[in-house]
């Protein structure tokens, strides 16, 4: 499926690029078994916003069942391409906790993801070396790379190749999207989300639509949001005194989505996912979950 085309999840919630790409090249998953390779390829093409859950990738990629696709997230998770967290939204209504899926075309290794998940701008540090799984390309022999991709298109984007499905009335060609993505874009800069931008393009429509793409711009230029108001401080830590992180978020597995500290979620993985006996009944470990889990929580309610 055109990546343009993949379906988007709800308001807030799915794919996000993280930070600091290194610029794309056709070797960027070559160390990847092929299916890794071929998945991650693809996820790199999708908007920011789109769904990958399991369910949703087994649907447009029918090569692969939702068995194999929870497989190759693990693995792009311990691979460093991949983490799932949750954040906390004060914009566009009532704050809330959505969860999202972190996905970088450059691995990182545990120490940069566990920095970006605290809300800090970490230097771009690589993943660790892996050890190939089955059906990795030896290292000797030239690896095959992934299916040729696309440079990947923006929420606003999205957004606009989806309008004709939700009002025919409103279909725009490829060079339409890209002609009004910059337009849309500042939609999204100040604090609309792709369901109140989409609604600005298709409420009240006139019986017969015969030119979508103007309509289209002199909507998006004499609707445009506002500049946002600044917002205030950062909360400050409990313990220093100091700013702080102006992003809350909190990690979780990959796999079964229970959460925790990053750094207790090495390759983004719990340690019943990472298959290790149980942590002692009596130890610290859950207590300091909960009260990680608590100042979360407290500095959400500060901010709001």
């Amino acid at each position: 499926m055109p990546a343009h085309k993949h379906p988007m999840a709800s308001p807030g919630y799915g794919k996000r690029t993280a930070p600091g790409q290194r610029p794309r090249t056709a070797a960027d998953f070559a160390h990847l078994p092929r299916r890794e390779a071929s998945v991650a390829a693809y996820l790199d093409r999708l908007p920011d916003g789109a769904d990958i859950s399991v369910k949703t990738l087994a649907k447009v990629l029918p090569d692969y069942g939702q068995c194999a696709l929870g497989t190759v997230l693990r693995r792009l998770s311990e691979a460093g391409h991949l983490r799932r967290g949750r954040e906390h939204i004060t914009g566009g209504g009532s704050p809330r906790w959505v969860t999202r899926t972190y996905f970088s075309r450059t691995a990182r290794g545990d120490a940069w993801w566990a920095a970006f998940l605290a809300g800090e701008h970490p230097e771009d540090e690589p993943a660790p070396a892996s050890v190939p799984a089955a059906g990795a390309v030896p290292a000797h022999e030239p690896a095959s790379a992934p299916e040729p991709v696309q440079p990947p298109r923006s929420r606003a984007y999205g957004v606009l190749a989806g309008l004709g499905r939700a009002e025919p009335r409103m279909t725009l060609s490829a060079a339409d999207c890209a002609a009004l993505e910059e337009l849309a874009g500042q939609w999204l800069e100040r604090g609309a989300d792709e369901r109140q931008l989409t609604g600005a393009l298709t409420a009240g429509l006139p019986p017969e639509v015969h030119h979508p793409a103007a309509l289209a711009r002199r909507r998006l230029t004499d609707k445009l949001p506002p500049e946002p108001a600044p917002e205030p401080a950062s909360v400050p830590g409990p313990a220093s005194g100091s700013p702080g992180p102006a992003v809350l978020r909190m990690a979780e597995c990959t796999v079964c989505g229970v959460p925790g500290r990053p750094e207790a979620l090495p390759g983004g993985l719990c340690r019943d996912c990472r298959g290790l006996p149980p942590a002692a009944p009596a130890g610290p470990e859950p207590a300091e979950v909960r009260a990680y889990v608590d100042r979360l929580r407290a500095a959400a309610r500060a901010r709001c």
